[in-house]
């Protein structure tokens, strides 16, 4: 299906879509999405349980070969193309539409449920003061949250009004930054926040390290168990840590990566947010297992007896050790506080995945996109998971959402672009024009080889795990899984190519000069790189002619 014909206004119309003012505020932005909830409470079990010291080799290699690379596909898309993703996917080429539509039902499924864990983070900061849990965090938890639990579980709209609340603030203040735009909003924001995150995590950090029994926890975190190289399965967890914490084929980076300058350094930039993103992770791990250490000697155990990650970690497994911890009101202001932090900055970018994209559709200025995008989202959000069957929502969505969302959405996505549209010469030819690391044969084999059989094994894997375990997943009834899971894994799929049929606006950003008035980069040759000679951006760059031998 073609494109309408714009009419003559829309034709000479510039798209406002809004900008960075700079690389550094995009690096700021882009590293506020990357680090989120995951990087605090999933990277330090998940390095513990596969080898210790030693997962830092695969988790490296990981980066390197799959985070770094598709963090290069995201950039080079959403700059080149100078849109949301489903914009940009079909301006890379038609039929790839639906693709750009998947990444942003990913973000909205994720949205809804992620405000409540930012809520439950906000309302436990101001527990850590008087350590109202008490002796007991997990009762505490459950009746905190009067989550339903197991075969209990059903749909059930009893709601919590501390946690509602809380949910209601949270939207408030999503509605708020995003309606200030990407400059005002999102970048002035991160500018603001992560800073303020590193600066709060690193105290927390070395005041967890002055703990008794802090060492022998960083001993058990980066002891090496060598031997757990040879197994296949550390590796994949290594590359779905990798693959999850850098917010790559969410359309997140695509999306944050149209706004940039066109002479941005994309590679460098890339760089710097890859390695920044696994910094953190480190620390977060010295800080989390040096409290583990204080722990397991409190209670007179090994450590590997008090680790967990995820909801269990965070607000079971701290808050014990806060309650007994010297100081420990301080560590869980700072522990919340982090969590609301990194969780609010990752919340900002997935909702902005879906402005960028109705705005575009629909040819919105920022405004009227934001309040049709969040006040939708935040009503039902705030109308669904202040429940007692939110934990469970939360917990069966979010499972099927990264497992069939967005290793589905990554796995299609690079199969596409290297063995159906050949985009891979395009896309290196706009990075390497003014990026300071230069892409070769290197990132070519990443992408085109590593990555997809990666991506293949994980989902695999993920399914046998799923449907030959034992039980149900969480002990949920069948039912509840296959609706909030099977069912809206596929419909996830199936709504992506029903928007791709839909006809774009003429009033709609798709045939519309870019934010600067210039043309707009042609669709993919595919297997053809690109070429120009004196050209001011990489944008200006075409696809090559026989004349040049490029490919």
């Amino acid at each position: 299906m073609s494109a309408p014909t714009p009419s003559a206004g829309a034709a000479t119309q510039s798209a406002d879509r809004g900008a960075f003012r700079g690389r550094t505020a995009f690096i700021f932005a882009a590293i506020g999405s990357a680090v989120g909830l995951g990087n605090i409470w999933r990277f330090p079990a998940v390095a513990y349980d596969n080898g210790g010291g030693a997962f830092i080799l695969p988790y490296l290699v990981a980066l390197l070969t799959a985070g770094i690379p598709l963090l290069f596909i995201d950039y080079a898309i959403g700059h080149r193309w100078r849109g949301s993703p489903p914009m940009a996917w079909r301006r890379l080429t038609r039929w790839t539409e639906f693709i750009g539509w998947w990444q942003v039902l990913i973000c909205v499924v994720i949205a809804v449920y992620y405000a409540l864990i930012i809520a439950w983070a906000a309302n436990y900061t101001v527990f850590s003061v008087d350590t109202r849990w008490g002796d007991d965090p997990g009762a505490f938890f459950g009746s905190f949250t009067r989550a339903l639990e197991g075969a209990d579980v059903t749909v059930a709209f009893d709601y919590v009004p501390p946690v509602l609340i809380t949910c209601i603030l949270v939207w408030v203040a999503i509605v708020l930054v995003m309606v200030l735009g990407v400059h005002n909003g999102i970048s002035k924001s991160a500018m603001i926040f992560i800073p303020l995150l590193v600066i709060m995590f690193v105290i927390l950090v070395a005041r967890a390290m002055m703990l008794p029994g802090a060492f022998t926890g960083l001993n058990a975190f980066f002891r090496p168990n060598w031997g757990a190289l040879l197994s296949p399965g550390v590796w994949v967890a290594a590359y779905g840590q990798i693959f999850f914490s850098l917010s790559v084929a969410f359309g997140i980076m695509l999306t944050y990566a149209s706004y940039l300058k066109k002479n941005t350094d994309l590679t460098g930039s890339g760089l710097v947010v890859g390695f920044a993103n696994s910094s953190f992770e480190i620390l977060a791990g010295i800080g989390v297992f040096s409290a583990l250490g204080f722990m397991a000697q409190a209670q007179g155990v090994a450590v590997d007896e008090v680790v967990s990650s995820g909801i269990g970690l965070a607000f079971i497994a701290f808050p014990a050790i806060i309650g007994e911890a010297p100081g420990g009101a301080l560590i869980g202001v700072l522990f919340f506080g982090s969590l609301v932090l990194a969780g609010f900055t990752s919340l900002v970018s997935i909702v902005e995945v879906v402005i960028s994209a109705i705005g575009d559709k629909f040819g919105l200025s920022r405004v009227p996109a934001t309040l049709l995008v969040t006040v939708p989202l935040g009503l039902f959000s705030i109308a669904v998971f202040p429940t007692t069957m939110g934990l469970a929502l939360l917990d069966v969505m979010d499972n099927w959402v990264n497992q069939y969302g967005i290793v589905g959405a990554a796995l299609v996505s690079t199969v596409a672009l290297v063995y159906l549209v050949r985009a891979l010469p395009t896309l290196r030819d706009h990075l390497n024009l003014r990026g300071s690391f230069r892409l070769g044969t290197g990132w070519t084999v990443c992408v085109a080889v590593i990555v997809p059989i990666v991506l293949g094994v994980s989902l695999i894997a993920s399914t046998i795990d799923l449907i030959g375990g034992e039980g149900t997943y969480s002990g949920y009834p069948l039912w509840f899984n296959i609706v909030f899971g099977w069912l809206m894994a596929l419909s996830l799929v199936v709504g992506s190519v029903v928007l791709s049929l839909l006809p774009w606006p003429r009033d709609s950003n798709l045939n519309r000069p870019d934010s600067d008035g210039d043309e707009l980069a042609p669709p993919v040759v595919p297997g053809t790189g690109l070429s120009g000679h004196d050209v001011a951006t990489p944008h200006q760059l075409r696809p090559a002619g026989p004349q040049d031998g490029r490919s």
